[in-house]
């Protein structure tokens, strides 16, 4: 804004009141046009360039401090100040956020001592010193200016009040003349009095004395044809289409403009006024180009904020999938692309805009390489977990226990689907080497089954033929060939293996109910063919010593059976399932303690015939 107010100011100052003569209008244009060059200069100048670290940033102001004042550009400076600070308060942020990690309350947080920002303020001051001593020395010298500037007015007015050797000291007026334009600058407060006194002078020189009218009219003759080649020129900027350049340009020839003297008083007015025409319209051009600009940038500016917004709203709910972080990826990529298309906005903002928007984009690239490290960490965890399973599986292939087996296989089987992905490199062969152990268990299982089934049915057929044999016997047969039928039956049953788990029950208790049946028909029952034998084999007994150490044997035997019994019951009170097989252990264990019962009875009744006979 403050560049285009000077060029305003320029404009307005270059169309002189048309009561003032031609060297009085193009006095005040010569200090001001030369700052709106300048301040254009810098504020067309090339970005600036940005540096990746913090000590960069402090390496480039340690060789701007080096240079001299005058090759150091403010805006140079502004940058690497933005650029530090912003670093500055990234570490800043990183440490405060250390702080609250460690346990610490954020209200007591201070920020450590920095060297690096020590170095770079005494950098700055250095500078700043420079440019005070720089400016100090360019002041001394335009005031040394100013004075000379004075003297040589004053000596202008000193020989035009001596009319008598105007003629005689024109040589000396047109090298004053002379030296009055290699002086360099004055202070800008006062340089629009003194041109307006040194006009002064030179106009009562030419016109309030006469000298010698063919060389003043030889001197207004050549200072016309220069004036007039300046119009032109001037006119033709017109048609420049790099309005920057037409109006860097019109400086130049105002500067000319102001260098060659005065035209004849009747041509002043027209040679100024079709100048000043031609400078107008560069300066108009000139305005409206900045103008143009202006609105640009603000809509610049806008784009730019909308963008900035964008990256910053998608904070609000980061991905938590690689293909939502690849669709919000690119719409970051999207909207740098658009970034880089669009101008600069406002000198003021733009930089801010860029550190806002760069910020944006750098937090979500930080927190998608957090996400993806993170994600990384777990899938390396499952692979390891899938691993051990796979170990686990590979353990048990070979395990013929096949129901426990199948369900511990089972359970790993689902805790497998719980573990999340592995690394995708490595996904196919984890699962295809848990598998394999998986499978190749299964079908032996399957295998091994098959083969049972076919190994029990036979036993089945085999066991149903026995019953048969049984069902056989008649009147005629003798006890005996009863008892040893059967214990060739008995076996032939046990060598005939396991048949189907469902039958197990139905062809055990078809089978004991016709071995009772004949036992019963033949007085064959284990019990009564043990008292018998016993009874034989008591009688032949005579001394009591032998009765007595049989029946220490029995009573021995009795108490074993005894104890046998309890620990029959209670092994009976730990039964509490309700599967086949937990009934079908039930029933075996019930089948034992009646024959232990019997048992116990059995040699309660020999213990009774040995004490009746002692």
């Amino acid at each position: 804004m403050e560049m285009r107010e000077e060029s305003k100011n320029v404009a307005t100052e270059v169309q002189p009141d048309s009561t003032l003569n031609e060297q009085q209008a193009t006095a005040p244009v010569y200090e001001k046009e030369e700052t709106v060059e300048t301040v254009d200069e810098a504020e067309a100048s090339a970005e600036h360039v940005r540096y990746a670290t913090i000590e960069d940033v402090v390496t480039a102001l340690r060789s701007l401090a080096a240079e001299d004042a005058e090759n150091v550009s403010r805006e140079a400076i502004n940058s690497l100040k933005q650029q530090f600070y912003a670093f500055r308060k990234a570490e800043q942020q990183a440490e405060r956020e250390a702080y609250i990690e460690a346990g610490n309350d954020a209200t007591g947080f201070e920020p450590a001592q920095s060297a690096v920002e020590e170095e770079f303020k005494a950098l700055l001051a250095e500078i700043k010193d420079k440019k005070a001593e720089q400016v100090a020395r360019l002041e001394a010298v335009r005031e040394s200016n100013l004075k000379l500037k004075d003297e040589i007015i004053a000596q202008l007015l000193e020989m035009s009040a001596d009319a008598d050797n105007v003629n005689r000291e024109f040589p000396r007026f047109r090298e004053l003349q002379q030296q009055f334009k290699t002086i360099g600058e004055v202070p800008a407060t006062a340089a629009t009095d003194q041109w307006k006194r040194y006009q002064d002078a030179v106009e009562k020189f030419y016109d309030q004395y006469r000298i010698n009218k063919d060389l003043r009219d030889y001197d207004f003759k050549k200072n016309l044809e220069v004036k007039t080649l300046l119009c032109e020129e001037a006119e033709r900027l017109a048609a420049e289409e790099d309005v920057v350049l037409a109006f860097r340009r019109l400086q130049e020839l105002h500067d000319k403009w102001r260098e060659t003297g005065p035209v004849a008083k009747e041509m002043r007015e027209d040679i100024w006024m079709r100048f000043k025409d031609a400078s107008a319209i560069v300066n108009k051009k000139y305005q409206a180009f900045f103008e143009e600009r202006k609105e640009r940038e603000q809509q610049n500016e806008q784009a730019k904020t909308a963008l900035c917004e964008r990256i910053e709203a998608m904070e609000a709910t980061r991905p938590t999938s690689y293909k939502e972080w690849d669709e919000q990826t690119a719409k970051v990529l999207a909207a740098q692309e658009e970034w880089t298309s669009l101008g600069y906005a406002s000198k003021k903002n733009n930089n801010k805009l860029f550190a806002r928007f760069r910020a944006a984009c750098d937090r979500f690239f930080t927190d998608k390489a957090e996400y993806y490290k993170n994600v990384k960490d777990q899938m390396s965890e499952n692979l390891r977990l899938k691993t051990e399973l796979c170990e686990q599986a590979e353990a048990l292939r070979e395990s013929t226990d096949w129901r426990k087996t199948a369900d511990k296989l089972m359970e790993l089987q689902k805790k497998w689907k719980a573990i999340g992905s592995v690394p995708k490199r490595q996904s196919d062969a984890i699962w295809k080497r848990f598998q394999d152990a998986c499978d190749y268990f299964f079908e032996q299982k399957k295998k091994d089954l098959s083969e049972t089934r076919h190994a029990e049915q036979a036993a089945l057929k085999a066991k149903k033929a026995i019953i048969g044999k049984l069902k056989e016997v008649a009147e005629g047969f003798s006890a005996d060939q009863v008892s040893e039928l059967l214990k060739a039956c008995d076996e032939e049953w046990r060598q005939a293996g396991h048949v189907p788990f469902r039958d197990k029950d139905k062809i055990y208790d078809e089978y004991r109910g016709v071995v009772k049946a004949l036992q019963d028909k033949f007085g064959l029952s284990r019990a009564g063919r043990s008292m018998a034998r016993f009874e034989a084999n008591l009688a032949e007994i005579s001394d009591s010593r032998s009765l007595n150490r049989e029946r220490e044997r029995l009573v021995r035997a009795f108490e074993q059976k005894k104890n046998e019994l309890k620990t029959c019951e209670n092994n009976l009170g730990f039964f509490t399932t309700k599967s086949r097989s937990g009934n079908a252990m039930l029933q075996e264990l019930e089948r034992r303690m009646a024959a232990v019962k019997e048992d116990i009875e059995t040699l309660r009744n020999k213990i009774a015939l040995i004490d009746q006979k002692i």
